[in-house]
């Protein structure tokens, strides 16, 4: 595991949705998973190669196949990202995030009873 997370593009976190899904997989079978994008493979491959240049996916070599697997791990990627969008949007602070989601955001009961134990599980 490199010791740093890279900064990944929006187009890079689709790959990696991808190989985190399914560790192993070739670059044939990641653009077949990316059809519903209209990606040219071209792209797909440029995509894949930074991946593995910024240290985020390896790959594994059997004859002329390529099996790609991730080097970061997803919880750690994810977090990184909400604490940077937290700091730029935010600057830092959970709560007025937490208002304008709930007063902008449609949410069925059974969401907001989720929340709620969410909520009394923190102030155990």
């Amino acid at each position: 595991m490199p010791n740093h997370i890279p900064k990944i593009s929006d187009a890079e976190w689709e790959v990696m949705k991808i190989i985190w899904a399914r560790p192993n997989i070739t670059a044939n079978e990641i653009v077949e998973k990316l059809e519903y994008k209209q990606w040219s493979p071209k792209t797909i491959r440029t995509l894949i190669k930074r991946l593995v240049e910024k240290e985020a996916l390896n790959y594994a070599q059997e004859g002329k196949q390529y099996t790609y697997y991730p080097l970061i791990e997803e919880a750690e990627c994810i977090r990184l990202e909400t604490q940077s969008f937290m700091k730029r949007i935010y600057g830092g602070a959970l709560q007025p995030m937490l208002v304008h989601f709930l007063k902008n955001e449609k949410l069925s009961k059974r969401d907001i009873e989720e929340l709620k134990s969410i909520l009394e599980q923190k102030e155990e």
